[in-house]
């Protein structure tokens, strides 16, 4: 029995997702979570051998940061991403991070258990018309690989070294832990470091980091 574990905040979602699992005899909903903490804590607690993860979440880095938690979890599930059409940095991003599949949130009830199936056995999983776009990804990111350079170069030494532990995807009491500085002080850096480098949230900044060479 292939064991299964869902992350969405639409609920509506995820029992649309478990509809479909349910249906083949091979496969067991173990568990579900509507944000990316309880994500983890649910696969550690149950170690499903899959998981599938709404890239974004309640938050924007929310499925980002779960898919990076759960990496180092003693006995990580195999990950797939669920996405729609409008987020491309997030799929480069868990890309990098190390996501085994990409998959759309439409996807038809047929393909999705293939897709578990295959994550099962070691395999990835991608959704064509994603795969056309992280095409499309990968060139822009080599086209901004130099305007990243000199963003960061604009940046104090402690903001880039702040930039960098955000691209490892660290929350801030990790990112304080590491540096020996309070949260709180972490959490001024972090709002600086976004309004000087023009970035909504901490998923275009952890993008920055790796197309600008902070992280490997």
């Amino acid at each position: 029995m292939i064991t299964v574990m869902l992350a969405d905040d639409e609920e509506l979602v995820r029992q649309g997702l478990r509809a479909m699992l349910s249906a083949a005899p091979d496969i067991e909903v173990v568990g579900e979570a509507a944000d990316g903490r309880s994500a983890v804590e649910t696969a550690r607690r149950l170690r499903p051998q899959v998981a599938l993860l709404d890239i974004k979440m309640r938050q924007p880095d929310d499925g980002i940061r779960a898919l990076r938690a759960m990496q180092s979890l003693p006995e990580p599930p195999r990950m797939a991403m669920l996405t729609t059409f409008d987020v491309d940095e997030y799929v480069s991003l868990a890309l990098r991070f190390g996501a085994n599949g990409f998959l759309l949130k439409d996807i038809e009830p047929g393909v999705l258990v293939r897709a578990v199936r295959d994550l099962s056995r070691g395999g990835a999983v991608l959704d064509p018309s994603v795969a056309a776009r992280m095409v499309n990804a990968q060139r822009d990111e080599a086209r901004a690989a130099a305007p990243a350079r000199r963003l960061l170069a604009s940046l104090s030494e402690r903001e880039r070294e702040v930039v960098g532990l955000i691209g490892q995807g660290m929350s801030n009491a990790e990112i304080g832990s590491k540096l020996h500085l309070s949260e709180a002080t972490v959490k001024g850096y972090v709002s600086a470091v976004l309004s000087k480098i023009g970035a909504a949230n901490r998923v275009q900044a952890a993008l920055l980091a790796y197309r600008g060479g902070l992280v490997d």
